[in-house]
């Protein structure tokens, strides 16, 4: 699984994220977040070898549908999932344990 560099403005509906199947972590930030830049090198090294995880970084902020449904708050926020249903979630991560920590929920 390759981690996605960028946060895509287009989301996909709340309806479409909760029919995805297997394990999914969204991630929600934008390009121009501090909080969110630092954080991307935590987030890849815990993704890294969990090819089979599927990773959207979800461009979030005022008027976005996707974010207000899962109740985001700060930047930048991981759901994982599997099969629509959300498992774990972390909000800021500052290193890979956290991350790693919540992605064991997909074990």
């Amino acid at each position: 699984m390759a981690t996605a560099s960028g946060y895509r403005a287009e989301a996909p509906s709340r309806d479409v994220v909760d029919a995805m199947r297997g394990p999914l972590v969204i991630e929600f930030g934008t390009d121009w977040c501090g909080h969110c830049q630092a954080a991307q090198p935590a987030i890849a090294s815990a993704l890294a070898g969990r090819d089979s995880v599927e990773h959207l970084k979800i461009e979030d902020g005022k008027g976005r549908l996707l974010g207000r449904s899962f109740a985001v708050k700060l930047w930048p926020t991981l759901i994982v999932m599997r099969d629509g249903v959300e498992l774990a979630r972390v909000v800021r991560p500052t290193d890979a344990a956290t991350v790693t920590e919540a992605l064991r929920a997909l074990d």
